[in-house]
């Protein structure tokens, strides 16, 4: 720990945004189960999600492709530990002192399904997404900043939201109630759903780019970057 008004070096920012990005993750999955509604119908996750891929952004501006992907792979085995942990905790059995039993069981027993969707999603997504900005990076000749950052994230929120609604809402009537939706969320109900949520999406994605700019900057202190 360094003290109080010590500057971080690159290493250790790294290490913190490594650690936001796993947060955004488990609180994404934890507490995504909830629709708001602001002028329209969305899951609170999208307050914190997308944070993820502008955190990635950043470090493989940074720190190249291979970093960027080391962060999904972590972000990927966090969520699969704390799935797994939550599988096992809805199984083991309540003590009779437990006052929490049929929330407990109703409310992370649901977030198991939206943790299996979101694992799944989660790592196509940002794979493309890493993939992706290395590709408009190139094509950019490492210019233009907003536009990989742009181009990556929308076409990967794309595949997020597409995958993510349907392994996690989509209605099957063979699953167990614990883990099931309503019979309402039907193909063109979860379609309908996803529109207005991708467009939040993009609408973030969009939002984010000074953001971009400035984590790059922040990330690589003294350097700065004069091609983005």
């Amino acid at each position: 720990m360094k003290a109080p008004g010590m500057k971080l070096d690159i290493n250790e920012k790294t290490s913190l945004l490594l650690g936001l990005f796993v947060a955004a993750i488990v609180a994404s999955n934890l507490l995504g189960n909830k629709i708001t509604h602001i002028g329209m119908d969305f899951s609170v996750a999208i307050f914190v999600f997308p944070l993820t891929f502008l955190i990635t952004d950043i470090i493989a501006e940074v720190h190249g492709k291979k970093k960027a992907q080391e962060f999904v792979w972590i972000g990927f085995g966090a969520i699969l530990f704390v799935m797994l942990f939550t599988a096992l905790f809805v199984a083991l059995p309540f003590a009779e002192r437990s006052f929490v039993k049929e929330e407990y069981t109703k409310v992370f027993g649901s977030s198991l399904r939206i943790m299996v969707a979101s694992i799944i999603a989660f790592l196509v997504a940002q794979l493309h997404d890493v993939w992706a900005f290395e590709f408009w990076k190139k094509k950019t000749k490492g210019k233009h900043l907003w536009i990989r950052n742009n181009l990556s994230t929308i076409a990967s929120q794309a595949i997020d939201t597409v995958l993510f609604l349907f392994i996690a809402f989509y209605y099957l009537p063979f699953l167990p109630d614990v883990i099931n939706t309503s019979p309402k969320f039907t193909a063109l109900y979860v379609i309908t759903l996803g529109i207005p949520y991708y467009l939040l999406k993009v609408v973030a994605a969009i939002l984010d780019t000074p953001f971009c700019y400035w984590g790059v900057w922040w990330l690589r202190g003294k350097k700065g970057s004069r091609k983005s």
